[in-house]
Order: structure tokens, then C-alpha cells, then sequence
């Protein structure tokens, strides 16, 4: 699998590689979801670990302290090599931990959040943006058990403190719900849904509350993308754009804020999953190429969203 030539490979030997975070001294700190630790990649592509987070680190944001909250799926998806690629393999009960919200600290101290909901267990928690506030708004993407019961979680979308003080479910149904973001002026909630292949948004009301949305609402819906195509984490650009990891073609769609413009972006790694943006003027992109371990960059024709705490 090759890069095509518009992209710069920063870091290769990824144990799939998701949530990256542009720092300011340059590096790129991310998750090994397979690996099950935190890395964070120096600009000259040289790697160290962060800390050892057991299960499935997913999202990564920084907090209001200059600490990490990552979503932890709580090792939902088995590890699958197939072809010279590294792909999530179905629901494997006897490695699977529990979905948790977690807090690391600058020496690498783990301390769980969260693991709950109005005593209903998180399940596989997957991507998070913080909103500013002292909170952060998170996907529950759940699992899927293949094996025997052959279930899905009909999940949602959750508010909680930065702090591990509170926690409340904002949007409920979702179906396997993955990236998340904000529009660049706060008012909108951005969510993409894997399976189904479409960016939902919602209008925030007040820090950590969302406006109800009837079910048959089309303006609840900003894009669905044609064909077979999933859909995994997201960032919001600094026009407001929502730029989407797209899986199986391998690539980012990026969808206007008024959902009439979808332009998509190849990467060629059929499995990518997750792009930020970095750089003095935040007009680089860092894309994870999971399948392939990689991290790339390239040049983004829009400047990316400052994001709160970063």
C-alpha cells in the first residue's frame, strides 16, 4: 500500500492508530488502539509512549488542565490481520473490559471517569470535543455481539464535566455513533454514525444541552454519503466545514456547513480513521492510516478550527 504523493508519512509501525492531537512544540500525541497505550509522534517521526491504557484507547481531546481524556471502547473490537493490513475483528467477550471515560495525567496516571450512565453501563465510548465549558460531549459507539446473542447497543451521545463530577445521555437513539465535533461558533453538534454513513447535527441551546429534535426531522441530518461507505471520527475545519474519516474507500469526505457541497479527499488506506489539524496556522492536517499503522500529513485547503484547550 502506497502513499500517494501529496501526503507526508510522519510515523509508520502503528499499532492502528487513532485520535491524534497536533500539540504545540509540533508532536502529534495519539492513541495505539491495538497497542493499548497513548504515543506521542515527534515531528522527525520518532515515537514515545505517553502511558499504557488497557482495553481500546479510542478519542483523545486535552482538557481544561493540560491533561488527556480519552475514550476507552474497552477493547470492543479484536485485532484482526488479513492481506498485510490491521483491521478491527468482531466483539470478543473475553478480552473485553467495560466502555469507560478516562483522565491521563503529565506522568502517565490512569484514573476512569467514568464507566456509567444513570447506572446504565458506557459501552464502547469512541470519540469526544470539547465544548469550553468545563465539559466535553462524547459517542458511545457500543458492540456488537456476533458470537452468540447476535445484538447490537442501540446507544447515544453524552455532556459530561471535565472533572468526573457529572454526566448526562443528550441525544438518544444512535446507531453506532463515531465521530464528534462543534461548529465553529459553538451552536452545533456534529456526529457522524459508522454503519449507517451519515453526519448528523443538532443545536446546542446552553453548555451541555441540545435542542429536541423530532424523529422524522429531515434538518437533523447534514449529509448521508452515497453507496457502501462508513463513516469513523471527524474534525470541524475553521469554515466550518466537517471533515470525516471515510472507511472502505479510504479517504476524507468533507461536507459543507449547509450540507450541499461533499468533496472527498483519497488517502489510500481503506480503513482511515481520523484527521486534526496542527501547524502554526492550523493548515496542516495529521490523518491516521490505520490499517497501515501510518501517520500522515498534507496540506489542507482551508485552515483548521482552534480547538478549546489546545
Amino acid at each position: 500500500m502506497t502513499t500517494p504523493p501529496e501526503f507526508t508519512e510522519i510515523a509508520s509501525g502503528l499499532q492502528f492508530p487513532e485520535g491524534p492531537v497536533a500539540m504545540p512544540d509540533g508532536s502529534v500525541v495519539l492513541v495505539e488502539m491495538f497497542a493499548e497505550r497513548i504515543t506521542r509522534v515527534a515531528p522527525d517521526g520518532t515515537t514515545a509512549t505517553v502511558a499504557e491504557v488497557p482495553g481500546g484507547p479510542n478519542g483523545l481531546a486535552v482538557g481544561p488542565d493540560g491533561s488527556l481524556i480519552v475514550c476507552n471502547n474497552g477493547g470492543a473490537f479484536a485485532p484482526v490481520e488479513r492481506n498485510g493490513e490491521l483491521l478491527p475483528g468482531p466483539f470478543d467477550p473475553a478480552r473485553y473490559r467495560g466502555g469507560s471515560v478516562q483522565r491521563v495525567d503529565a506522568d502517565g496516571t490512569v484514573t476512569t471517569l467514568y464507566a456509567e450512565c444513570d447506572g446504565r453501563p458506557l459501552r464502547a465510548p469512541n470519540d469526544l470535543v470539547m465544548d469550553g465549558f468545563g465539559g466535553f460531549y462524547f459517542t458511545d459507539h457500543g458492540t456488537v455481539d456476533n458470537r452468540g446473542a447476535r445484538t447490537a447497543d442501540v446507544t447515544g451521545i453524552y455532556y459530561a464535566a471535565c472533572d468526573g463530577s457529572a454526566i448526562r445521555e443528550v441525544v438518544f437513539p444512535t446507531s453506532s455513533p463515531n465521530g464528534i465535533g462543534l461548529s465553529p461558533d459553538g451552536t452545533m453538534l456534529y456526529y457522524a454514525e459508522t454503519i449507517t454513513g451519515r453526519v448528523f447535527q443538532r443545536q446546542i441551546t446552553e453548555p451541555g444541552t441540545v435542542a429536541r429534535t423530532a424523529a422524522l426531522d429531515p434538518g437533523a441530518l447534514l449529509a448521508g454519503l452515497p453507496g457502501l461507505q462508513y463513516l469513523d471520527s471527524l474534525a470541524v475545519d475553521g469554515e466550518g466545514w466537517v471533515c470525516v474519516a471515510t472507511l472502505l474507500n479510504g479517504g476524507i469526505t468533507s461536507i459543507s456547513p449547509d450540507g450541499a457541497v461533499v468533496e472527498f479527499l483519497a488517502t489510500g488506506d481503506r480503513i482511515t480513521t481520523n484527521i486534526c489539524f496542527g501547524g502554526p496556522d492550523l493548515d496542516t492536517a495529521y490523518i491516521t492510516l490505520s490499517s497501515s499503522g501510518r501517520l500522515v500529513s498534507t496540506e489542507w485547503p482551508r485552515p483548521g478550527l482552534q480547538l478549546a484547550h489546545q
